[in-house]
């Protein structure tokens, strides 16, 4: 039996305090209580936490607090939690610069080093706070961003083909009826940021709504990251707008 194709949640974060403010020299400023209300529906409204394998979040306050707040039941002590400086917002302002690890560590007292490590990681600075001067691969210009949408594609590509290894490796018969065959990928970002990611400019989710694709078998990348691995699964859904709504809707299709 071919193992099932790895879903994705592209997910935007809830709604922020500059979101409502407009004050956009607020430095990685963190949800309202309307922006945690948010994350508590995303988590009520997800279609199956237990098939989630592994949430990649950018590591902004409100993408970390979203996080937590509609995922934290299953992020098994952070060992499936990857913080990821390629998934912060695009711009150079204050509200879109993240904090120092220093500064995230008594934020969230509660993660363990595994979680520190995969930042300090995946940034190339000694101290793995590079990631918070905007330049390099976090500059602010068009074309650095769909660079760095580049690479985000790529680990994507790279870790369903890792979950996929993993279920040829494991009976997947026998997890289905234990229960915790894991499959899909969540990913926490941003409204602009996932414009490149997806190379769609018309994608625009509400705060803390989220669209799902997979990954399809036949995707191979040219060495560039030019091609998306990823396609919209049908149908395309996002978590209701509203926190008075219990109803899905429908986005535009993708264009990949």
């Amino acid at each position: 039996m071919s193992p099932a194709k790895p879903q994705i949640f592209l997910v935007r974060h809830a709604e922020s305090v500059h979101n409502v403010t407009k004050d956009f020299n607020i430095r990685d400023p963190g949800l309202t209580q309307v922006g945690h209300e948010q994350a508590a529906v995303l988590e009520a409204s997800f279609p199956d936490l237990s098939s989630v394998a592994v949430v990649i979040t950018s590591p902004l306050t409100r993408a970390i607090e979203t996080t937590l707040d509609a995922f934290g039941s299953i992020l098994l002590g952070g060992n499936n939690l990857i913080l990821d400086p390629y998934l912060q917002e695009r711009s150079d302002l204050p509200c879109d610069t993240g904090s120092p690890i220093s500064v995230l560590k008594e934020r969230f007292p509660s993660f363990p080093d595994v979680v520190w490590s995969s930042l300090a990681g995946n940034a190339s600075g000694l101290d793995g706070d590079d990631w918070l001067e905007k330049k390099g691969d976090y500059a602010a210009d068009d074309e650095s961003v769909s660079k760095r949408a580049e690479k985000v594609r790529k680990i994507l590509w790279n870790v369903a083909q890792n979950i996929q290894q993993a279920q040829k490796e494991e009976d997947k018969k026998a997890a289905e009826e234990r229960g915790d065959l894991k499959t899909s990928i969540v990913v926490v970002t941003h409204g602009v940021f996932m414009k490149f990611l997806t190379e769609d400019e018309t994608i625009d989710l509400p705060k803390a709504g989220w669209k799902d694709y997979y990954v399809g078998e036949a995707d191979k990348f040219d060495g560039k990251g030019k091609r998306i691995p990823v396609k919209r699964s049908p149908p395309c859904r996002q978590n209701p707008p509203h926190l008075t709504s219990n109803t899905t809707r429908t986005p535009e299709p993708l264009n990949p």
